[in-house]
């Protein structure tokens, strides 16, 4: 080889020197040989992943179907004042919790009295004039019976007792309005519950206008409102009709209230109202739940959640969200098959429950399921499985869902669709 091929230039007294020796060309050559006839080593052979593993069941799951809703006092009255005159007093701590027939406000009593004793001498005056003709009526008719006195004077006296007597009616009629008007002054709440502010101060006068006083809001029982889009309705029939949900006999579901804290309000209501047809704007319907607040834990007008319970989800198949993944042709699951190789099985997805899915289809009971390491698979790769376990948090008693009803009892559920939702590194929150 020409790289291996020694230079040779003169010494200085003209006798050829060689540059490198000969024998390390030799070695060097021998080296690059040996290194172009070795083999290449072989690649080391892919160990089996090891995953978790759960095994498909079908159970009755408990649902629920669950509402933002509004509270309402079942009888919130307005307290008006029915006379007009100056408001004197009032009687009650605004916002505070009223007994019925306690004193709200007190109204100038004096002009009503005066009145009041102006009708009782308007009937005395009256009942003297009716005294009068009934004695002149008893004595003119014995005078006619003789031919005294002609018939003529009868019909007089008969007429003039009559015309008195009804004065006296009147009068008694004019003395009970001028009673009710002096009561009215006093005004009372007819029901017990929680005040509200007063809209008329002290010392203005009260007419028409104004009657308003304040309102006072019975707090039990409490009213629940919540609302149910059409479609919501369509949803819950056919799952209704597919056996995918079963109800509790009769359709007579209970309504549990959530508070605003998270926490669980401890008496529970039924439906009382169901609104016969539909909000032509937002194409709703209304509901209203009636529940038992006897410690005024309930303000009207405040925003609850109201969970429809009783329903349950027969049959139902449930696998962990990490285990459905979502591909180009929609959600797969991998499953391992008697040979410990994994294989891709697309699934339908239904609802959320706690960690969980729904699996509609796609799962046979007693097929393992991946559900820790599946993003290191492919087709027909070996695995090791041991069982999954799941992260350590509370289990949920129910499957949070949402609902409708039809006819006063709920007949009916159904619950969000999440099939748009993102597979399961990307949890969305229910």
């Amino acid at each position: 080889m020409r790289a291996c091929s020694p230079r040779i230039r003169a010494s200085r007294n003209g006798a050829p020197q060689r540059r490198a020796p000969r024998i390390a060309c030799a070695l060097l050559a021998a080296s690059l040989i040996a290194g172009c006839n070795r083999e290449k080593p072989a690649l080391p052979t892919p160990s089996a992943a090891e995953v978790g593993i759960v095994t498909v069941e079908a159970k009755d799951v408990p649902v629920i179907a669950e509402y933002i809703a509004q509270t309402q006092s079942s009888q919130s009255v307005n307290i008006q004042a029915r006379v007009s005159g100056f408001l004197d007093k009032r009687m009650y701590v605004e916002g505070s919790v009223v007994k019925a027939g306690q004193v709200l406000f007190q109204m100038d009593k004096k002009p009503f009295q005066a009145q009041l004793d102006a009708a009782k001498a308007a009937l005395q005056r009256n009942q003297a004039a009716m005294s009068v003709a009934k004695a002149n009526l008893d004595r003119t008719k014995p005078l006619v019976e003789q031919d005294a006195l002609s018939q003529k004077d009868l019909d007089d006296a008969k007429g003039q007792y009559e015309q008195t007597a009804a004065a006296v009616e009147g009068s008694k009629a004019q003395l009970n309005e001028a009673q009710l008007n002096l009561s009215y002054t006093t005004i009372t709440s007819p029901v017990a519950g929680v005040s509200s502010y007063a809209a008329v101060a002290e010392g203005t006068y009260v007419n028409p206008q104004n009657a308003q006083l304040t309102t006072v809001s019975v707090l039990s029982p409490m009213w629940i409102n919540f609302s149910v889009s059409e479609n919501e309705l369509e949803r819950v029939r056919d799952r209704v009709r597919q056996g995918a949900l079963k109800l509790p006999p009769g359709g007579k579901l209970q309504v549990a209230i959530e508070l605003v804290d998270g926490t669980r309000f401890p008496h529970t209501g039924t439906i009382t109202f169901t609104d016969p047809s539909f909000n032509a704007q937002t194409g709703t319907f209304l509901i209203r739940a009636s529940v038992d607040n006897p410690d005024g834990t309930l303000h009207p007008n405040q925003y609850v959640r109201a969970k429809l319970l009783g329903a349950t989800h027969p049959n139902a198949i449930l696998v962990p969200q990490r285990a459905v993944q979502q591909g180009a042709n929609g959600h797969f699951v991998w499953v391992v098959d008697e040979t410990n190789h994994v294989e891709q099985r697309p699934v339908v997805v239904g609802d959320w429950y706690a960690d969980s899915w729904f699996v509609l289809q796609g799962l046979r009971v007693g097929e393992r399921v991946v559900a820790d390491g599946a993003l290191r698979l492919r087709p027909g790769a070996a695995v090791k499985t041991k069982p999954y376990v799941a992260p350590s948090v509370a289990p949920p008693s129910e499957a949070r869902m949402t609902g409708v009803h039809g006819d006063g009892a709920m007949p009916e559920l159904t619950v969000p669709s999440r099939r748009d939702a993102p597979g399961a590194a990307e949890q969305a929150k229910q």
